[in-house]
């Protein structure tokens, strides 16, 4: 008996032995893959969100018109002037039709209705008429990787912002004239900034009625000093986003 437990005794330090000389420590010596799986690790949706207009897999009819409504803003931002409108057909083109003309936009389509819209003239600050944009989907949808997709590609710089999270009327409009200047003040970006106002829908009316005051603002003559307390005209787009209720 007494060889046999010195025997089973000499296997277990053996077994024992081998164990740790294959795997030593881990506070001592770590794998380096798995070091860098661990430093790259990123949520699925975080590494495969698209990053520049043409990885957009979104409606192709919204992606078009939100960017032709921020190229609006190339004359007064950018110093760009408006692309001239393509003349049209003449009648010998067109074959005179029999129907009715007393409602001319019943037989547009959306599409016709929305350039049209956004071919509207720019006003005497060279301003679009709309100066703010309105991105509603159900949750999931991509709208704010949309924003800032469009954002990037029209050549701004995206300050994203969430309405629910400001909730102080005052801290609301702090935050709107910072990233609306001329000038970039949130940071060292040369870009202009494109302002996204994420969950609008969240915010209280008080600061809805304060966005919608700078966007009503006017160049008043010979009011200066008001002018200078209020903050100027509204010089960069907004992209407002909200779910459907």
């Amino acid at each position: 008996r007494r060889q046999v437990l010195e025997a089973s005794q000499q296997l277990t330090e053996v077994i024992n032995s081998e164990a740790s000389a294959e795997s030593p420590d881990p506070s001592m010596d770590t794998d380096p893959a798995a070091e860098e799986g661990s430093a790259s690790h990123c949520l699925w949706v975080d590494k495969f969100t698209p990053r520049r207009y043409m990885e957009l897999l979104s409606d192709d009819y919204t992606n078009r018109c939100l960017l032709k409504w921020l190229k609006l803003w190339d004359t007064v931002v950018f110093g760009k002037d408006k692309a001239a409108k393509k003349p049209k057909p003449g009648p010998a083109a067109h074959p005179p039709f029999s129907h009715p003309k007393e409602n001319p936009n019943k037989w547009k389509t959306k599409v016709q209705l929305t350039e049209e819209i956004l071919d509207a003239e720019l006003d005497q600050h060279k301003r679009p008429k709309y100066k703010v944009a309105l991105l509603c989907g159900p949750p999931g949808l991509g709208k704010t990787t949309l924003a800032h997709v469009i954002a990037r590609h029209a050549g701004y710089n995206a300050v994203e912002m969430n309405a629910s999270d400001d909730r102080s009327p005052e801290v609301f409009r702090t935050r709107i004239e910072a990233a609306t200047q001329m000038r970039s003040v949130l940071g060292s970006h040369k870009s202009p900034n494109c302002l996204i106002i994420d969950e609008i829908d969240g915010a209280p009316a008080a600061s809805i009625n304060v966005l919608l005051s700078i966007i009503q603002r006017k160049d008043g003559e010979g009011e200066a000093g008001r002018r200078r307390r209020e903050g100027g005209l509204l010089l960069r787009p907004i992209i407002c986003i909200c779910n459907d209720q």
